[in-house]
């Protein structure tokens, strides 16, 4: 194979050391690939997708290989790794928009945001390693959805080879257009089963200027979701995050950060409320609020290291839960009202089936995502996931009875995907199926991943 696609590939487009690009992440998996590319123009992408469309040839697309659900990792055929496509090709304030490469990583889209006087709101702790076009493919979230929306809402149009080869390019930033079906969307969380999404024009905002952080102790899930509902009444589009922080989880992540706990309280809300026009006393106004609406255990950053401590303490719950070994990782949503019954029934419902396991959540409250990690007591490897199918029955059960979904922003990937008729009826999923077989006839995209 290698001979045949140096017709069109240059060597330094077909890596000999690219092997470490086979194990994901998590280093749960790894996979096998006849070759490994990255491309470094688009036009290679549709010379390789049509070569591999015309000898029936598996493509796995990757990114920053940062997903966590296994769905970047070959087995066999090609692995087509795009992060040799990471030019940010144009910015353009007066429509706030940025065309990049699908291979720039996340962190360069922000600072060439930056560096052009806007804001581009994808915050996630991967942000130095993942990549556009793995954000867009897994529908990405992270920290500001509250106010900026998911990475769906971000994109205003796509670029994408299809797997014969053929391009769709819609890259104007366009804000408006209805001329029939938007297929953008057909392609964003599609984990690389429809198509290489080879390049993006993403939404631009004003960079906020003022950024007014407190740190909130309650005492049970259905007061921070109190606090939420009047901080979205009080302060509107302001409020940009609204985190979720178990005591447990709180308490790794002080000792590995060796920072103290702001308060003590069963729970925990990181708020934040940002403004990109001046507004002197928006920190006073939040002062106010909490302590008129009785939510008095509370900490406000009163400089940006201080902030950027209290954040810190968020952002270092993964790094910290290492240290209690191998996990069972859920990422998982349920409507906002019904957390607090999720939490409290899974844990019960958890605790019984599986003696002093321990729980950490976390997440995204402000809309209803947590991240729910499980350990089991004595087992700090890879053998726990022997038991990720039963754990993963009790939490995939109470998710369902509130209404939840198994993928809030990692996806479905292959650990999932036997899960996807639980959450979609069987018309979603042969709907789904008829548009693969229609873009990918010979399933060479992706395959054994996201649909069952």
């Amino acid at each position: 194979m290698k001979k045949k696609l140096t017709q069109f590939l240059k060597s330094s487009e077909i890596p000999e050391d690219g092997f470490a690009l086979l194990t994901d992440q998590r280093r749960r998996y790894t996979g096998h690939a006849d070759i490994i590319v990255q491309p470094e123009t688009v036009d290679h992408v549709r010379q390789l997708m049509a070569f591999c469309f015309e000898s029936r040839i598996s493509v796995t697309p990757q990114g920053g290989n940062t997903g966590l659900c296994g769905g970047a990792v070959p087995d066999g055929g090609v692995l087509l790794n795009l992060s040799k496509l990471n030019r940010v090709r144009e910015i353009n304030v007066a429509d706030n928009a940025i065309t990049v490469d699908s291979g720039v990583v996340l962190q360069n889209v922000q600072e060439a945001a930056s560096d052009a006087g806007r804001f581009f709101p994808l915050s996630l702790a991967s942000e130095g390693s993942c990549q556009i076009g793995g954000n867009i493919a897994c529908n990405a979230g992270g920290l500001n959805v509250l106010r900026y929306g998911t990475m769906r809402d971000l994109v205003l149009g796509l670029e994408v080879v299809l797997p014969n080869g053929e391009l769709v390019s819609h890259l104007n930033p366009l804000h408006k257009n209805t001329t029939g079906y938007d297929l953008r969307h057909l392609f964003i969380g599609s984990e690389g089963t429809l198509g290489i999404i080879t390049g993006a024009t993403l939404k631009l905002f004003a960079q906020p200027i003022i950024k007014e952080t407190a740190w909130v102790g309650v005492q049970s899930i259905e007061q921070a979701v109190n606090l939420l509902s009047l901080a979205q009444g009080a302060f509107a589009g302001r409020l940009s995050s609204f985190e979720l922080i178990s005591q447990f989880a709180l308490t790794l992540s002080a000792d590995f950060s060796q920072s103290r706990e702001p308060i003590e309280a069963p729970w925990h809300v990181l708020m934040e409320l940002t403004d990109s026009v001046a507004h002197e006393d928006l920190g006073d106004l939040l002062a106010e609020f909490l302590m008129d609406n009785g939510f008095d255990n509370a900490v406000l950053a009163s400089s940006e290291s201080e902030r950027s401590e209290l954040w810190r303490l968020r952002e270092n719950i993964s790094a910290a839960q290492r240290n209690l070994g191998v996990s069972i990782k859920h990422d998982i949503a349920v409507p906002i009202v019904r957390v607090a019954e999720f939490v409290e029934n899974c844990g019960t419902a958890l605790q019984t089936a599986f003696k002093d396991i321990q729980i950490v959540v976390f997440g995204h409250l402000g809309d209803g995502s947590l991240h729910y990690n499980t350990f089991l007591p004595d087992i700090s490897d890879n053998r726990v996931y022997e038991y990720e199918n039963a754990v993963n029955e009790v939490v995939y059960t109470n998710v369902l009875q509130c209404e939840g979904t198994i993928a809030a922003e990692h996806g479905i990937g292959q650990i999932k995907k036997h899960w996807l008729s639980k959450v979609r009826s069987e018309v979603e999923i042969n709907l789904m199926r008829a548009i693969k077989k229609q873009l990918d006839p010979y399933n060479i995209m992706n395959p054994g991943k996201l649909l069952p």
